[in-house]
C-alpha cells in the first residue's frame, strides 16, 4: 500500500506548496482513492508533481465538513468524472469558528456542490466493501480537544457547540491487518481508538491523521501533560503511528518524545509504503 501526502501544513519539498489542510493519496491493490482535499486546489497542483493521475481514483472519502479537508472537492469533481465521494450524512450542515472578538466564521463545505449524484452519505456505520469501511459516532469520553471550544454548528439563527456527528473515520482491512485514517480526531485519538476497538475487537495496526492537539485559531497548543498522557496511551497500543496537520508541531515533538519510533510526522510531498 501507497500513501502519498498531496497537502498538509508543511511541506517536504520547496516545489511543492503547503497549507492548512489535509489530502491524501492511498493506492491498494484494489483500490486508488483519496482521504480528502485540503483546504483549496492545492492538492490537484501537488499530484501533478507527485505523478499522481486524479482522474484515475475511484473512490473519494470527506472526513468531515470543515474547508480544511474538503475546501478542494469541487476541484476533483472536475478533474474526475467517475469516482464516488462518500460524506457523513451531516457533512454540509453550518460549521463555524471563533475568532479574535468572538466573530464567529464560516469553516463549512460548499453548499453549492448539493445536490450531487456522485455524492455517497453515510450514517454511523458503512461498508463500502470488504477492504473498506467508514465510522463515526464516536463518543467524546476524554482527552477531548480542548481546541474543540473554538468551534461551533449553527442550528436556525444559533450557534451551539459542534459534537463532531459528522466526523468519519476510514479503515482499511488487507492480508488480516488494519490501517485507520483519521482527518482530525476531533473526538479525540484516544475515544477513536477507543471505538475502534469496540467495533472490531482489536486495535489496529497502523493509524494515520491529525490529533488537533493544536488550535489554528487561537494559536494554542495542548497542554504538555495531557499530550503526554496521549502519547502514553497510544504507545500501550504497540500501533505504529503517523501523525500531520492539526497535531501541531509542538504537540508532535512531545508526543515523539514519549512515543519514540511508534510515531513519525508526515508532511506535503511524503511518500509512505506500508506492508499490508
Amino acid at each position: 500500500m501507497i500513501i502519498k501526502v498531496l497537502a498538509e501544513n508543511t511541506s517536504a519539498s520547496e516545489k511543492l506548496g503547503s497549507e492548512h489542510g489535509l489530502s491524501l493519496y492511498v493506492e491498494t491493490e484494489n483500490h486508488k482513492l483519496l482521504f480528502d482535499t485540503g483546504a483549496s486546489g492545492l492538492f490537484a497542483e501537488n499530484a501533478k508533481k507527485m505523478d499522481v493521475n486524479l482522474s484515475e481514483v475511484d473512490l473519494a472519502i470527506i472526513s468531515h465538513g470543515h474547508y480544511d479537508h474538503g475546501g478542494g472537492l469541487k476541484t476533483f469533481l472536475k478533474i474526475n468524472s467517475k469516482a464516488k465521494i462518500y460524506l457523513h450524512q451531516k457533512t454540509f450542515e453550518k460549521h463555524y469558528a471563533n475568532r479574535p472578538s468572538d466573530i464567529k466564521i464560516y469553516i463549512g463545505l460548499d453548499k453549492t456542490l448539493l445536490p450531487n449524484e456522485r455524492f455517497v452519505f453515510c450514517g454511523n456505520h458503512f461498508a463500502i466493501d470488504e477492504d473498506l469501511e467508514l465510522f463515526s459516532g464516536v463518543m467524546a469520553n476524554r482527552f477531548v480537544p480542548s481546541g474543540n471550544t473554538n468551534l461551533f454548528m449553527k442550528i436556525g439563527d444559533t450557534f451551539v457547540p459542534d459534537d463532531f456527528a459528522h466526523e468519519q473515520n476510514l479503515i482499511i482491512k488487507k492480508g488480516g491487518k488494519t490501517l485507520l485514517i483519521a482527518g482530525c480526531a476531533h473526538s479525540g485519538i484516544v475515544n477513536i481508538i477507543d471505538h475502534f476497538k469496540d467495533i472490531k475487537g482489536c486495535l489496529p495496526d497502523y493509524v494515520i491523521g491529525g490529533f488537533h492537539l493544536y488550535s489554528p485559531g487561537t494559536g494554542e497548543n495542548e497542554k504538555p501533560k495531557v499530550v503526554d498522557q496521549i502519547g502514553n496511551f497510544l504507545l500501550d497500543t504497540n500501533t505504529q503511528y503517523y501523525t500531520c496537520h492539526c497535531t501541531g508541531i509542538e504537540s508532535y515533538n512531545r508526543l515523539k518524545s514519549v512515543m519514540g519510533e511508534n510515531i513519525a510526522y508526515l508532511s506535503t510531498g511524503n511518500q509512505l509504503i506500508i506492508n499490508m
